[in-house]
């Protein structure tokens, strides 16, 4: 894989990060009672989804095509989250499992951040504002364990 292409790799990573993130609260969204974790996951939602807008801006001005979740993972995703929340909506059980897929995300561009001498100033600008996003919603969902 030449440089370009494993610039846009990463972006699209870096997209498909947030991506995941947005879809797993979408999932969750139905099963939570609790208002104060509810309100937590709008604003987590708003702040991926001001985040992808403007990855997806970078990614429209160099030509890079986005490449969205694959639908099996998706329909896994989905599935996983449903049963998981079958018979424990409680605040606590949400909070675990957004803080399990916040971690993944975090080890995902921890790994990113490590290679940046491999990537340009933007798409290392992306990977450590997403870092940061990501450690900030740990952080936060952590209390309502």
């Amino acid at each position: 894989m030449n440089k370009n292409e494993y610039e846009k790799k990463a972006v699209n990573d870096v997209y498909k990060n947030a991506h995941i993130a947005l879809f797993s609260i979408s999932g969750l969204m139905p099963a939570v009672k609790d208002s104060g974790i509810k309100k937590e996951l709008k604003s987590q939602y708003e702040g991926y989804e001001k985040f992808v807008g403007n990855v997806s801006s970078y990614m429209a001005e160099n030509g890079i095509e986005p490449k969205e979740i694959n639908p099996l993972q998706k329909a896994f995703m989905w599935s996983g989250i449903k049963m998981k929340t079958l018979t424990d909506k409680s605040r606590n059980r949400i909070a675990e499992l957004m803080i399990k897929g916040t971690v993944t995300g975090i080890t995902e561009l921890t790994a990113m951040k490590n290679e940046k001498g491999n990537f340009s100033e933007e798409t290392v600008a992306f990977i450590e504002d997403l870092l940061a996003l990501e450690e900030s919603y740990e952080k936060k969902l952590k209390k309502y364990l």
